[in-house]
Formats: C-alpha cells, structure tokens, sequence
C-alpha cells in the first residue's frame, strides 16, 4: 500500500453517525453487520420492475451509492480495482465493461465463463485473479494484499458463515483501511440472519452500475435483456401446459442420493426457471427444500413418488449438454428405479444451472433452459450475441 494511498484514506463520520473510509475513489459507510456460505435460490423482476437508482452525485465529483446491509458508501471517483465473494457480481462488473480490474473472488472455481467465448470482445484473465477463499477460510490480510477500491461482499455473508473466521471487527477494520463493502447476498433467499432487504438480479446489477458509473451501460443492457425475455414468454406455451420441475444438487456422474432446492423460492440463482414459468413439483408434497443449515436428501424412491415432469440436476455446470447425457442421464436410464422416471424416460434430465449468476450468465442460461425445456418451441441462438457485446464493450 503506497504512503499516497494511505493519505487518501481519511475516516470520516457521516451524518447519519456511521463511520466511513475515503480511499482511492471511496468513502465506506460501514454499517453491515454478518454472512454463510451454500447455495439456493433467484429472483424474477425483469430490469424495469427495479426500485429507482438510490445514487446522489456532489458538487465536487464524489457521489454515493446506498445498499442494505451497509448503507451509504461515498465514491470520490470510479474504483479501478475491486474485489467480490460472489461469481454473480464479478458478471456483472463484466458486463458493464469493468472486468480488467477484477482482482480478487471469492472461489474462482464457481465463476463460470463459458458465455464469454460468444461475445466479441469480452473476456476476463482469471489467472489473474486471486481466490479469497482458502482451506481454512478467509485471512483478513488476502485483502490488505489486493488492496482493492472497493469491496462488491454483503459483508454480514462474510461474518455469518462460521467456516470463513472473519468477525465483525475484521470487517471494520478491511473496511477502514483497506476500502468499503457493498453487496447483498441475492443468489438465495433461504439464510436466517438476513432480516434486510433483498434485491432482485436487476436491481442488484442497477447497484453495481452506479458504483462504476454506468448508468447508460446498465439501462441498454436491461432494455436488451426486457425484450429477450418479454420475446421468450410471449411465445410460451400457457401456463397449464408447462411442466413442473424438480430442481437439485446431485454430484458425481452416478448420483444416488439428491439435496432437492423448493424452485418456489426465490433468488437470483433460480431466474432462468422463474422466467419459463415452470412450476415447483415439490409443491403440495411436503418434502422440504435445501436449506442452509439442513441440507436433506432424497433418494430415487423419493423421486418416483413425486415423478416430476422435468428433472433439473446442479453440480454439473462443467459438462456439455451432451457430456451430462453421456454421464449422468445415461446412468440414470440404467438404474433400476430411476428409470422408471418419467423424466428419464422421455430424456427430460438437464442441469441445473450455476449456484451463482450474474445479466451475461443469465442471458446464456435462459437460452439453455428454454431450448431444452421446450425444444418444439425454442432452437438456436435466442438472441443477438454481437448486439449484446456492443453494449459491454461500446461507449455508450
């Protein structure tokens, strides 16, 4: 850390008495609190059903951006360098054209980048970036070495997930000296200890756009990203002829045993299938979804009780299609009860998408989901890949 840095981080009390760090680029006002880590759910407001952008702009170029845990946190100019815990975030700083100065995420491993490959001109070098997540959590001093402008982490996701050791004065102290949080946990809505508000994946993404100043980048991609889903719905079938699904997470190419997830609740992990419309075959069978602290499982038996129409695998995300079929649809079709699935027997199997997404990942994943729930519907490219790498890419 320079010694013209560290000048610049000033604390500060704001008026609401909370305490804040200017930093190269950022003023934190840290009032967050706690966190855990897993996995679960998604949220389905497309990008105009978004509250309107909390962002006030000084007459001196500073300007804050206000999210719950933390509150307030005052930029003196747009951070350059920024760090997250959750893959969905790094997508959307991504997105909006800011993936050079990623430096830092949460578990690398997560953050799948596959869509990427479809859009001229946006990439992300995850060599270079450093995982903050360790064997035995997360060292405190990982964020003194990124020195980061910001932190894009619900930091109450961070002090309420016992495995991490972080507690709050590890958070205050990052906070002070290093630079502010800003974050919400979004990709699930199953956590005990988060009695504040939540954001949809769109006003999540709103959130990040104003802390890069993107204000125009984001409102093109929403528009782009209401008319892809507004196209895709249009030409559903009716609702009392779509499917019903059962969401989980079965690892291995041999999965016996299944942690079902209520594809019902909401988050923005589960999007893509809120955004078709299917049901929930859970619903009305009193079997429990994934939760955070019980994570329960079924069994094929369980399953064939349920025979539900479509049968939505996670874990799996570094597979093809085709890979997934080869692996563990084909086991399935050899198993003595599974077989007896409906949705085995008419190859209604998929994955189940990321546990963590972010406006790209979605867009791609909504495409998949789509043309495979709904093959006699939906085929090919669902949307304008070079439009949508203009808007990441291009000046607005």
């Amino acid at each position: 850390m320079t010694d013209d840095r560290m000048r610049r981080r000033n604390v500060l009390t704001t008026g609401a008495g909370v305490l804040t760090a200017a930093l190269a680029g950022c003023t934190g006002g840290d009032g967050g609190s706690t966190a855990e880590q897993t996995e679960t759910d998604a949220s389905e407001d497309t990008a105009t059903e978004g509250t309107a952008a909390e962002e006030t702009a000084d007459a001196d170029g500073s300007y804050s951006v206000s999210m719950a845990p933390v509150g307030e946190v005052t930029f003196e100019s747009v951070p350059e360098t920024w760090e997250t815990y959750f893959p969905g975030y790094a997508d959307m700083g991504v997105a909006l054209g800011h993936g050079d100065g990623l430096v830092g995420l949460g578990n690398i491993g997560r953050y799948h980048t596959d869509a990427y490959d479809e859009l001229d001109g946006v990439s992300v070098n995850k060599n270079e970036i450093t995982q903050v997540l360790g064997d035995g959590g997360i060292d405190r001093e990982i964020y003194y070495e990124l020195d980061a402008d910001v932190h894009l982490t619900d930091p109450q996701w961070l002090t309420n997930n016992g495995f991490f050791g972080l507690e709050q004065e590890d958070i205050d102290e990052v906070a002070s000296n290093v630079a502010p949080f800003l974050g919400n946990t979004v990709f699930r809505r199953t956590d005990p200890w988060h009695d504040y508000r939540y954001y949809t994946l769109y006003e999540t993404f709103e959130k990040v756009a104003e802390v890069f100043d993107e204000r125009e980048r984001y409102e093109a991609f929403a528009a782009f990203h209401d008319e892809v889903v507004a196209a895709i719905q249009t030409d559903l079938p009716p609702a009392d002829q779509r499917p019903n699904a059962l969401l989980t997470f079965g690892a291995g190419n041999e999965p016996e045993q299944f942690s079902p997830y209520r594809l019902s609740d909401q988050g923005t992990n589960k999007k893509q299938w809120h955004d078709l419309g299917l049901s929930d075959a859970l619903a009305d069978t009193g079997i429990d979804g994934l939760s955070t602290s019980e994570r329960g499982q079924i069994d094929y038996e369980t399953m064939l009780e349920v025979d539900p129409d479509v049968v939505l695998v996670r874990g799996h995300e570094d597979k093809t299609a085709a890979e997934f079929a080869d692996t563990v649809l084909a086991f399935m079709e050899g198993h003595d009860v599974a077989s007896e699935l409906t949705a085995v027997q008419e190859g209604r199997v998929f994955r189940g998408g990321p546990i963590y997404q972010g406006p790209i990942q979605h867009l791609f994943n909504l495409e998949r989901a789509a043309t495979a729930i709904f093959p006699d519907t939906f085929s090919g490219e669902l949307f304008d890949r070079d439009e949508l790498a203009s808007i990441i890419t291009e000046e607005p």
